[in-house]
């Protein structure tokens, strides 16, 4: 982020004046995962892992997490494009029920301009295979697929913005309110995670770059067609 506006900042650069400063980067303990193979009886992993997408609305993938807010935990459902690890839709609930994620679904459905075939992915958590849930999909026509059983790492672009979020914004001991909440959090999808913070997925650009320039180059190749 600093090398972009001109000011010349490497790693050991960096690493110096952090230690003159008394800084010290968060560095998140490591985790073993249980490997799972059990797909939902109804729903198959359709992405299979394929988290590469050539275009956007594509592929989305959602989940849940919960940051505490003074007297109770706030739920948080986030939906992401998996072109550029955009997110387009969130809602924030104190109950993490199929009401709070179809808040989500719906607003990326609407912010994306009601596109078809979509694949969205997620965890088997009872919030997305409800009937009320799998009711708005249908409505919407998005296909669904589900990660297998335990297993996050069939879902983990979802995993890592949510560790992001957590590691980079949300103070230890979480926030005063849930507006407080509430506001931070989005602050963070608008403001520093979609337009400011590199990603590297995306060869350093942040998600709004990516998709800007995606949108530009489809444009310029069609008016040349």
């Amino acid at each position: 982020m600093v090398t972009t506006q001109g000011i010349k900042l490497s790693r050991y650069r960096a690493s110096k004046l952090m230690k003159a400063m008394g800084l010290v980067s968060c560095q998140s303990p490591k985790h073993k995962y249980q490997k799972a193979t059990k797909e939902h009886i109804e729903i198959p992993n359709h992405l299979s892992r394929q988290f590469a997408v050539a275009s956007p609305n594509e592929v989305w993938v959602g989940d849940v997490t919960y940051v505490w807010t003074g007297k109770s935990w706030m739920y948080l459902a986030v939906v992401i494009d998996l072109f550029a690890r955009k997110p387009i839709g969130w809602a924030m609930s104190l109950s993490p029920d199929s009401k709070l994620t179809a808040k989500a679904l719906s607003m990326a459905y609407e912010s994306r301009g009601k596109p078809k075939g979509v694949l969205f992915h997620s965890d088997q958590g009872s919030h997305y295979t409800s009937r009320y849930y799998r009711r708005i999909l249908w409505r919407y026509q998005i296909k669904q697929s589900l990660s297998r059983r335990g297993n996050c790492w069939d879902n983990s672009p979802m995993e890592r913005f949510f560790r992001s979020l957590k590691t980079e914004w949300i103070p230890e001991t979480g926030y005063k309110s849930f507006a407080e909440a509430r506001q931070e959090v989005i602050r963070y999808i608008i403001g520093y995670y979609s337009q400011l913070r590199p990603h590297h997925y995306n060869g350093g650009l942040t998600p709004n770059e990516s998709e800007r320039r995606f949108w530009l180059n489809s444009k310029t190749v069609a008016s040349f067609t």
